[in-house]
């Protein structure tokens, strides 16, 4: 079946562009809390899993062992904007490590971020892989390594033990078996495993509340949520939806982005968990589900829901300053 249309953006008084989407909101006992389109088809959460994927390095005590800081345990759930606190941050979990830069396999691109992508050409520098914007979440995977006594080289690969740690914890909090017939790679060349919706809000929904949760996935889980939200920032970078969201929100709501319009949430106070898919990837387009199910769920008061609208409704204006559109949320959205 073809998914509904969730989000429209006008131009003057037409609609220019039309996404479709699924969302799936799971409570932390299973309960399904609210289902739009097709939810059933799996999708690769990316890098929307990042907190889950964090999950091992802080249960097995690594994170302790290497004293990994509030910020550090942030930037290894990131898909930040290579913006110079974010360099620095990476590049001091490795030193924890005993590693540096050359060890990361998550391979180098130029900033994400704008500004810290024309700050660096502008001195003169190239990009290296601690600018990858899974740069954090790789730092964090080479920490695991070295903390269990596992030679780091070749992490990435689904054999390794790294690896092989990240998948029983994703396939542990979500309950979704994540095979290799249904798996592909990932832009920072790790595993990824396509799973439903609703098993990906239910992880979320479980990470967020605590619920049904071994004691150590329960403690590494909020010590995450916690140094989400007293560092937004390293999570994604200035001007970022991610960051945004949380900095308004605080420990009320972890959200993460995903490639090819996948976003997931937790609200834990509600004890739900969220998961999204925009079917045409528009990243645009996801951030404004995200937004309305934001405003549909969490009590707001009105300097809260002010900013969260402008999150969810943004306005957009060209060059000269001029309002040439909108986005409009569907009200199977907003309920």
């Amino acid at each position: 079946m073809d998914n509904p249309f969730l989000v429209d953006v006008t131009r003057g008084p037409l609609v220019e562009s039309r996404h479709r989407g699924s969302v799936s909101v799971v409570d932390a006992d299973g309960s399904t809390v609210l289902s739009i389109g097709d939810v059933d088809r799996r999708v690769f959460p990316r890098s929307a899993v990042k907190a889950l994927q964090a999950l091992p390095l802080l249960e097995r005590g690594i994170a302790d062992k290497y004293g990994l800081t509030d910020e550090e345990i942030a930037l290894a759930c990131a898909s930040h904007s290579g913006e110079p606190d974010h360099v620095r941050v990476a590049a001091s979990m490795l030193a924890k490590a005993g590693r540096d830069a050359g060890c990361l396999e998550c391979g180098t691109h130029w900033p994400m971020g704008e500004a810290a992508n024309r700050a660096l050409a502008a001195e003169g520098g190239t990009p290296n892989a601690l600018h990858n914007n899974c740069s954090g979440k790789h730092a964090g995977f080479i920490c695991l390594a070295c903390g269990t006594g596992e030679d780091p080289k070749g992490y990435v690969g689904v054999s390794h033990p790294v690896q092989r740690m990240v998948r029983e914890s994703l396939e542990d909090i979500t309950g979704a078996c994540h095979t290799m017939e249904r798996s592909g790679i990932d832009g920072c060349s790790i595993p990824t495993y396509a799973i439903p919706l609703p098993s990906l809000a239910f992880g979320f929904a479980k990470f967020g509340a605590g619920a049904h949760l071994r004691a150590e996935t329960k403690a590494a889980a909020e010590r995450i949520r916690k140094a989400v939200a007293a560092h937004p920032f390293m999570v994604a970078g200035t001007g970022r939806f991610d960051t945004r969201l949380m900095d308004i929100l605080k420990e009320r709501a972890f959200v993460k982005v995903g490639a090819e319009g996948v976003y997931c949430a937790s609200f834990p106070e509600l004890g739900y968990g969220v998961a999204l898919k925009a079917d045409d990837g528009n990243a645009r387009a996801a951030e404004a589900m995200m937004g309305a199910l934001v405003l549909r769920f969490l009590p707001l008061n009105d300097q809260e829901r002010s900013a969260v609208e402008a999150l969810a409704r943004p306005v957009f204006k060209n060059w000269n300053g001029l309002e040439v559109g909108r986005i409009q949320l569907s009200p199977l959205l907003l309920g």
